[in-house]
């Protein structure tokens, strides 16, 4: 048997609840279903459409989300519904069959220069992760990430980011990027279309901070915590997805009115992340919570 555990998360809408597991479930994407025979070709979803409170299921890489009628609250039945599905993964049921298209999926991969002269982003009209994952070296790539792993193959690649629809590649300066930039993004195009694995496992949280999850905490924050990560999810994130990099919450110092986040992927590194950090997310911060932030400072991821 498997050593699959699911956690519990709440979310904004008191109808829908997160049941979070520690291995990934499927290779990318993400499938949402509205009743059994939708699901058909998901048997963990079947088998929870027979629970009469379930009004649709969405499922993605590391989470099953779960939206239920109006028959009854959470509290009542979160907590068979998570043995349910911990049972059901730990026996090896399928949770989706993943069966490879007869034709090649239409998948496009464009690259984008970002502020940081060292990163090069190339996007995806594919979802690739719901959680953000970093890499710094092909040793943590080979415990989680098969295309990163993959990509480390290449000499010039120094690290690898992969967010939602997105990898951003940090290059050493042997080369220019306009040497190879298209190298990359044809390996990158042509593993996606095969359907290979993009993530198998999560990184384990208590490794370096390069690999550690950056999504919002589960457990639900409150007060100014809960209101940094709102603006940074809200403001922020967009902002700096659009370059290829990515800024979490990492903690608030009370005492001192100290923000700390990671910064990671182009962001990470870059020469322009101080002044980003000061005119853009401190100001932000100081204007939207006046009198709770003295200062922002960031950690490389």
């Amino acid at each position: 048997m498997q050593d699959i555990k699911i956690t519990i998360q709440e979310t904004t809408n008191n109808t829908i609840i997160k049941f979070n597991t520690n291995k990934i479930l499927i290779n990318g994407g993400s499938y949402e279903y509205s009743n059994i025979d939708e699901a058909k070709n998901a048997p963990l979803a079947q088998q929870l459409f027979y629970l009469p409170f379930v009004k649709k299921i969405f499922i993605t890489a590391n989470f099953i989300a779960i939206q239920r009628y109006d028959i009854l609250e959470w509290v009542d039945v979160q907590e068979e519904v998570k043995e349910q599905i911990e049972a059901f993964l730990n026996e090896g049921g399928i949770v989706v069959n993943e069966k490879p298209s007869s034709t090649k999926e239409a998948i496009e991969i464009y690259a984008e220069v970002t502020p940081n002269p060292s990163v090069m982003k190339f996007g995806s009209n594919k979802s690739l992760t719901q959680t953000d994952v970093e890499y710094k070296n092909i040793d943590e790539a080979s415990k989680s990430s098969p295309l990163a792993q993959a990509l480390f193959n290449f000499p010039f690649i120094k690290e690898v980011f992969i967010s939602d629809n997105y990898i951003s590649v940090t290059k050493y300066d042997m080369v220019e990027w306009n040497d190879v930039f298209a190298e990359v993004r044809t390996f990158i195009r042509e593993y996606l279309v095969a359907g290979k694995i993009i993530i198998k496992e999560l990184p384990n949280q208590k490794e370096s901070i390069s690999t550690n999850k950056t999504e919002t905490p589960q457990v639900k924050l409150e007060g100014i915590y809960g209101q940094i990560v709102d603006i940074l999810e809200e403001y922020i994130k967009p902002a700096v997805a659009g370059d290829g990099g990515n800024i979490a919450f990492r903690s608030y110092d009370e005492e001192n009115k100290v923000v700390s986040v990671v910064l990671q992927g182009a962001c990470s590194g870059c020469p322009s992340s101080t002044a980003t950090l000061k005119n853009g997310i401190e100001s932000l911060l100081k204007e939207m919570l006046p009198n709770q932030i003295n200062e922002v400072v960031a950690i490389n991821g």
